[in-house]
C-alpha cells in the first residue's frame, strides 16, 4: 500500500482512540521503505509524542517491569518508558518498532500490551495509538516469524515504495530538487534491493535522504562526491547520479524562467525533468511570496512548452500538490489546461 493512503489510515486510527474504536497497526515491509517514518509523521500532523520502543534491543523484563517486595506480597515497577497520562500527555502513539525481531520472550510479553492495553496493574491510557513495524523473514535481516497470537492481535499493511508520494514529501521537507529530477527520471531506483545478493549499501527512499545530505556536505569536493554517493546508494545507482549531476551544467537559467523570460527548453529528456523538478522546487518556495502569483504564472507558462506534454502535466501536478488551491486562480492555469485537452483530445 502506498505511503501516502498508509497515513491517511493511521491518522484515523489515532483519532480513533478517543472513541474506543481503535485498532493496533502493524506495517510490514523491507528496510529503508520508511515505515518508522511515516508512524513518526502521523504523530507530528496532530502535535502528539511518540514513544519509539525499540523492542529487538530488551528484555522482557524491560516491558513488564522490575518486581518488588512489598510486604508479604511482590508488585512490578512501571517501566516509565511506557505512556504514562500526567508525564506524557493524554494523547500520543506507542511505536514498537523491530517487533518482528524481538525474540519471542519479549515479543510474548508484548501480547498483553498490544491486545488488552494493559500490563498487569498498567494501562495504556485511552488517547494513545498503538502502531508496530518490522521487516519480512525474506529481507534478509534478523527476523523470527511473528506468533500467530500476536500477529491476530494486529491489522496488517504491506508497505511499498511510491515515487509520487515520496516526491511530495521531498518537496515539502526541502530535498535538493536534483535528487528529485534524477528519481523523476530513473524512478526504478527510488527502491532496489535484491535480499539475495544482500548488499551493504542500496537505494531506499532512507539512503536516499543520505544522498541528499552528502550533496550539501560534498558538493564542492568532486573528487569526493561520487565515492560519497556510491557508499549511499550502492556503486550503480552512485554512478548513474554523479552522471546526472555532471550533464546539469547545461540546465537553463531558473532564475529567468520564474522571471518571465524566455527560455528554451532543453532538448535531453534528462535535463527536461531536472528543470521540471527545479522549478517546482522554485514554486514551494515562492508560494507565499508577495508576487507569488507571477512566479507561478511564469511557472506554468513554460510548463507550456515542453515537447514532451507528460512532463508539463508532472510539472503541474506536483506544483498543485505542494502549492495548492491557488494555481486554479491564475489565468495561465486555464491555458495550460485548454492546451493539455487539445492535446489529448485531438493529438
Amino acid at each position: 500500500m502506498r505511503p501516502a493512503q498508509l497515513i491517511a489510515i493511521m491518522e484515523r486510527e489515532f483519532l480513533s482512540t478517543e472513541k474506543g474504536h481503535h485498532t493496533p497497526v502493524m506495517l510490514w515491509g523491507p528496510p529503508g521503505v520508511g515505515k518508522s517514518q511515516m508512524v513518526a509523521q502521523t504523530a507530528a500532523l496532530h502535535g502528539a509524542p511518540m514513544i519509539d520502543i525499540r523492542l529487538s534491543q530488551m528484555e522482557p523484563s524491560d516491558l513488564r517491569g522490575i518486581p518488588f517486595r512489598m510486604g508479604e506480597a511482590v508488585d512490578w515497577a512501571i517501566p516509565s518508558i511506557l505512556p504514562d497520562a500526567k508525564r506524557h500527555g493524554a494523547r500520543g502513539i506507542l511505536f514498537l518498532d523491530e517487533i518482528t525481531s524481538a525474540p519471542p520472550s519479549v515479543s510474548a510479553a508484548a501480547y498483553q500490551l498490544i491486545l488488552d492495553r494493559r500490563l498487569g496493574n498498567y494501562e495504556v491510557p485511552p488517547g494513545w495509538a498503538i502502531f508496530a513495524a518490522g521487516n519480512r523473514q525474506g529481507d534478509r535481516g534478523v527476523t523470527y516469524a511473528m506468533p500467530a497470537p500476536l500477529a491476530n492481535r494486529f491489522s496488517h499493511f504491506e508497505v511499498e515504495a511510491n515515487l509520487e508520494d515520496w516526491a511530495q514529501w521531498a518537496y515539502q521537507n526541502g530535498i535538493d530538487d536534483r535528487l528529485i529530477g534524477f528519481l523523476r527520471f530513473r524512478p526504478e531506483l527510488l527502491f532496489e534491493f535484491d535480499p539475495a545478493r544482500n548488499p551493504a549499501a542500496f537505494p531506499t527512499p532512507r539512503s536516499w535522504e543520505f544522498v541528499h545530505r552528502a550533496l550539501h556536505k560534498f558538493g564542492d569536493m568532486p573528487d569526493l562526491l561520487g565515492p560519497v554517493l556510491s557508499a549511499c546508494v550502492g556503486q550503480a545507482a552512485g554512478i548513474e547520479l554523479a552522471a546526472y549531476l555532471n550533464n546539469l551544467a547545461r540546465m537553463p537559467d531558473l532564475d529567468a524562467i520564474v522571471a518571465g523570460r524566455p527560455v528554451e527548453v532543453p532538448q535531453d529528456v534528462d535535463l527536461q525533468y531536472a528543470v521540471a523538478s527545479a522549478l517546482v522546487a522554485r514554486a514551494v518556495r515562492a508560494k507565499n511570496e508577495p508576487d507569488a502569483k507571477i512566479r507561478l504564472g511564469n511557472i506554468l507558462d513554460f510548463a507550456s512548452q515542453f515537447p514532451l506534454r507528460e512532463m508539463g502535466v508532472m510539472l503541474v501536478s506536483d506544483m498543485h500538490r505542494n502549492v495548492g488551491q491557488q494555481l486554479f486562480a491564475l489565468p495561465q492555469f486555464a491555458q495550460w489546461a485548454n492546451l493539455v485537452a487539445d492535446i489529448v483530445l485531438y493529438g
